[in-house]
């Protein structure tokens, strides 16, 4: 039988106070209001709760042993709505995001940084994967937030973060002519070092190439964005890589950029969030931590 939570606070406080007349001081209700809802907590419950006399009223024995179960009760939630409280205050919490490793190195760490500073209470964890593995989670509830290539998913809500450019380059020995201007079907016959099949910038760069009836066969399938630079600057062959994510390499002449005669459309990587899904407080603000950042 559902009874509604505010007699058993009725009731809680008159077995606290042992008096009708204190029970209803201290809720900022009349006498006869206690007296009713003890009465309607009775008949819900078909059982004698209070003994009353001159000094007062007292717990019977079935009013006891309801009134472990109520204060217990009664106790845990007062307990969640103050720690509800100190989350929306962002007092404590989590946050999980999922990103890939280049992603959270290159782009989130000043903002990780930035963000447990201000708020260290909120437990951050970071989910490392690809943009398909880290928006599937997302859409499961296991992240709150995802950064990932902009896509077209009606579910998501998204916000560009920054662009990405697709170029190829090779060490600063490897024999080529870093002066000539390259075409596709150039490139395509170097021994070309690329991402995994299923990395989406694999993906894309291959269907941009097959656009323009292009086929694109690496010698080198890598899962590393790191070891692409690691294995063209030693000679093995021109790798296709992000431009952005390699600018250290590029600046330091571990490896050179080929010229070509066309461009790879940008892409971008975008902070995304489930459409229709209030985000947490602790998303919220690293979220708008992002924009203010723009």
């Amino acid at each position: 039988m559902a009874v509604k939570l505010e007699l058993y606070r009725v009731f809680k406080e008159v077995a606290d106070t042992g008096n009708i007349s204190a029970a209803a001081k201290n809720l900022y209700i009349s006498q006869s209001a206690v007296s009713q809802s003890i009465k309607q907590l009775e008949t819900a419950l078909q059982a004698r709760l209070f003994a009353r006399s001159p000094r007062g009223v007292a717990l019977t024995s079935e009013g006891q042993m309801l009134y472990q179960y109520v204060r217990s009760a009664l106790g845990l939630l007062a307990t969640g709505e103050d720690k509800l409280t100190q989350a929306q205050q962002l007092l404590l919490g989590s946050l999980v995001i999922g990103a890939s490793d280049t992603v959270t190195s290159w782009y989130l760490a000043p903002f990780l940084e930035r963000f447990h500073r201000e708020h260290p209470g909120i437990h951050l964890r970071i989910v490392s994967g690809r943009g398909a593995k880290v928006l599937s989670m997302l859409k499961s509830g296991a992240v709150d937030i995802a950064f990932a290539s902009a896509t077209a998913d009606s579910s998501l809500e998204s916000w560009k973060c920054f662009a990405t450019h697709s170029i190829f380059v090779a060490g600063s020995r490897y024999p080529c002519d870093f002066d000539q201007v390259y075409s596709r079907e150039a490139i395509a016959a170097f021994p070309l070092i690329m991402l995994e099949r299923k990395a989406s910038s694999r993906v894309f760069l291959e269907q941009e190439f097959l656009r323009h009836g292009v086929t694109l066969n690496p010698e080198i399938e890598l899962s590393s964005r790191n070891l692409l630079v690691s294995l063209a600057s030693i000679g093995l062959g021109v790798a296709a890589v992000t431009e952005e994510f390699v600018r250290d390499a590029l600046d330091s002449g571990a490896v050179r950029k080929l010229h070509t005669d066309f461009e790879i459309p940008a892409r971008s990587v975008d902070m995304c969030t489930l459409k229709g899904v209030t985000p947490t407080a602790a998303a919220s603000a690293f979220m708008d931590m992002i924009h203010k950042s723009k």
